[in-house]
């Protein structure tokens, strides 16, 4: 699996390259800046850009913005973006053209290295994978935004935070220590009170996320 990285920090690019080189990936460029990432991304056409959101120039959300502007140019190409506090706007922003797999984790979950190569894999699979504390805030200030939201059960908001994290029925089921026939109903319930119809335009279990997640 070809990886590009984009981080300005020569400590933090070479320890993530390490990282992944022994999780088994081909790190086959970085980049110090939002431009030359995007510009990397043109020229090497990996299977997953990782990116730190805050890159030069400007050291705010350059490196967000250049994730952004490669899903945009490339909608098929996997995107992670690390970040060293929570954000529940660069979460949002990233799900709002959910095309292909997409993470949001901080980076202090690169220290466990197997469970952060195995949401990579998972990333690159087409899943999105948000960062747990990410859940958790964006859950925190979104119920109170959503009429429809409170008339969720406290099952189905579990469900939905697991869904959030990019979980599959199985793992929830196993989560939960329910039947994934039981996961399946629920995920239909939270369709029908998010008012959510079977569509063949849209992916339901992306916008019940977004919907949930303060959209």
């Amino acid at each position: 699996m070809r990886v590009l990285i984009g981080e300005d920090e020569a400590l933090l690019r070479e320890g993530l390259s390490l990282v992944l080189v022994h999780g088994g990936f081909d790190v086959v460029g970085t980049a110090r800046s939002g431009a030359a990432l995007v510009a990397a991304s043109d020229e090497l056409r990996p299977d997953l850009v990782i990116t730190d959101i805050r890159m030069p120039p400007g050291r705010t959300d350059d490196g967000l913005r250049a994730a952004l502007k490669i899903r945009a140019t490339w909608p098929d190409l996997a995107i992670v973006v690390l970040s060293q506090h929570l954000q529940r706007r660069y979460a949002r922003e990233l799900l709002d053209a959910p095309t292909a797999g997409t993470g949001y984790l901080l980076k202090q979950r690169i220290s466990d290295i197997d469970t952060f190569c195995a949401d990579l894999r998972r990333v690159c699979a087409g899943e999105t994978v948000l960062d747990p504390e990410v859940v958790a805030l964006m859950l925190s200030q979104a119920r109170s935004e959503h009429d429809a939201l409170h008339r969720l059960t406290p099952r189905q908001h579990e469900v939905l935070t697991l869904m959030a994290e990019g979980r599959s029925n199985a793992f929830i089921a196993h989560a939960l220590s329910v039947t994934e026939k039981a996961v399946v109903q629920h995920v239909s319930h939270i369709y029908s009170e998010l008012d959510l119809p079977p569509s063949e335009d849209d992916h339901r279990r992306v916008l019940a996320v977004t919907r949930y997640l303060g959209r």
